[in-house]
């Protein structure tokens, strides 16, 4: 159960935002739309294989960026804003599913704006007043449209963090925030153990032959009379619909997944790398902090569960990446010091 005197986060994503500068970041400026990524679709078989090489090259870790959120204290909101018709941005279903983050769609108002800016910052105002018990909010993005947000927040009494991607990120918003950290720089992006979920891309269907008929039957299926191009794609996009809806009943059904000794591994890195984000890479971290931040990036965790009586004997077993205080009876950790 976490402590009464526990930081309660509210996480705020313009998923846009992110997903542009990182591909930017690593392709180039403006290479996000002379690649076309918006338009293309790594299940067509034509997609250019280079451009989806790049994408996957770009993924943006949604996981480091809520475990950094959640060390700030328990997560009690997490909102990201997009388009999720596009194929790169619905792309990252399963890492937003399976983290809780609640998906909100905005539909393109131009070609390059989809007013997710404004819709995040009437949410997060609306939220500070409607959720009183928030203490910290944690903006993913890095636009100047956000400097006011920001100072507003602060106004309001609440602890305000942005995460931005180098390069693309307002000179003005770090100022207007009490905390401020770049992508590349939070704990387990980058990182050689390769943490960073691949992105849910559909693997391109494989040309079918058609099918044969019997003589005298015709080769297309003949119209609906009186249908028009626009009801026949009204109705595929219903019955896509309708794939989702079932696809969605179905994953509710999946039992809960155990983690696996792996998992919990990179779980202890990740913790340990978020504790001595704050207090000093040489400094030791009280086990019981340390427990409490894995809690927080994945209520799962129990260490019974994995075969061991407590948490400084899991923390044991994974001597090769922390060590135990001696001198504390086993209730300080930290990452062992690189030799």
């Amino acid at each position: 159960m976490a402590d009464d005197t526990d930081g309660r986060v509210a996480v705020y994503i313009d998923f846009d935002n992110i997903v542009i500068s990182r591909y930017n970041q690593l392709h180039g400026r403006g290479a996000f739309q002379a690649d076309h990524v918006r338009q293309t679709d790594p299940s067509d078989a034509s997609a250019d294989p280079q451009v989806v090489g790049r994408i996957q090259q770009a993924t943006v870790d949604i996981g480091a960026i809520l475990d950094y959120a959640s060390s700030f204290g328990q997560i009690v909101s997490s909102c990201a804003y997009a388009d999720w018709s596009q194929p790169v941005n619905a792309a990252y279903r399963r890492q937003l599913i399976d983290r809780a983050v609640d998906l909100t769609q905005m539909f393109p108002l131009s070609a390059t704006k989809n007013g997710a800016d404004i819709r995040l910052a009437v949410d997060v105002v609306e939220d500070m007043f409607r959720l009183s018990n928030v203490t910290h909010v944690v903006l993913v993005a890095g636009d100047s449209d956000y400097v006011a947000l920001a100072q507003r927040v602060k106004r309001l009494g609440r602890f305000i963090v942005a995460v931005g991607v180098a390069g693309a990120t307002s000179k003005s918003l770090p100022a207007a925030c009490n905390e401020f950290s770049l992508y590349d720089d939070l704990p387990g992006v980058g990182s050689e153990e390769g943490d960073s979920e691949p992105l849910d891309l559909p693997h391109p269907a494989e040309p079918q032959p058609p099918a044969s008929r019997p003589s005298g039957e015709a080769g297309n299926k003949p119209a609906t009379r009186g249908s028009s191009p626009a009801q026949e794609s009204h109705a595929v996009v219903l019955d896509e619909v309708a794939d989702r809806l079932n696809e969605v009943a179905a994953n509710a059904t999946e039992p809960a997944a155990k983690i696996s000794p792996r998992a919990a591994t990179k779980l202890l890195r990740r913790a340990l790398e978020l504790g001595h984000d704050k207090a000093g890479h040489d400094e030791w971290l009280h086990t019981s902090e340390v427990k409490l931040q894995i809690k927080r990036m994945d209520p799962a965790f129990h260490e019974k569960s994995l075969g061991y009586s407590s948490f400084s004997d899991f923390v044991k077993s994974r001597s090769s990446l922390a060590e135990l205080d001696k001198s504390s009876k086993g209730q300080r950790v930290r990452l062992r010091p690189l030799k």
